[in-house]
């Protein structure tokens, strides 16, 4: 088979990194391959590490962002890095929900209650007063 024909839709391949930013998963083809090759992308439970690891419709993709998993499935490939519209068309996001608040671990990120933000001037000037700081003004 010649390379310019056409292969069958359930046949077509495409390279990871070039999927990535087709889908607009990330910003750049660079940074896409970059991530590939840091580790952060799994295809099929399969960890890569080369960015011309070829994906097909079908496969699940897991790519490990900042502060959570996305879990998409191939749907096809892409032809070109179009509008979100066209992106979105590519892939199916099967990301779970995350857990009720209440669920979460405690220890896996520090968040504050809200409103409770950093104490005003004499708050802590109370708080250094029962921990027997001496303050600026006490003299």
């Amino acid at each position: 088979m010649a390379r310019d024909e056409e292969q069958p839709a359930g046949q077509a391949r495409q390279r990871i990194d070039k999927w990535l930013f087709f889908a607009r998963l990330r910003k750049s083809r660079s940074l896409a391959a970059k991530s590939v090759e840091a580790g952060d992308v799994r295809v099929n439970d399969l960890a890569i590490r080369q960015p011309s690891y070829a994906v097909r419709p079908g496969d699940v993709v897991v790519l490990s962002l900042e502060r959570h998993d996305m879990v998409v499935k191939v749907l096809q490939t892409g032809e070109r890095r179009g509008p979100y519209e066209e992106a979105r068309l590519l892939y199916s996001d099967m990301t779970p929900p995350p857990p009720p608040r209440e669920e979460r671990n405690l220890f896996a990120q520090a968040t504050r209650e809200r409103g409770a933000g950093r104490p005003t001037k004499r708050e802590r000037r109370e708080i250094d007063r029962l921990h027997d700081y001496p303050g600026e003004g006490d003299d």
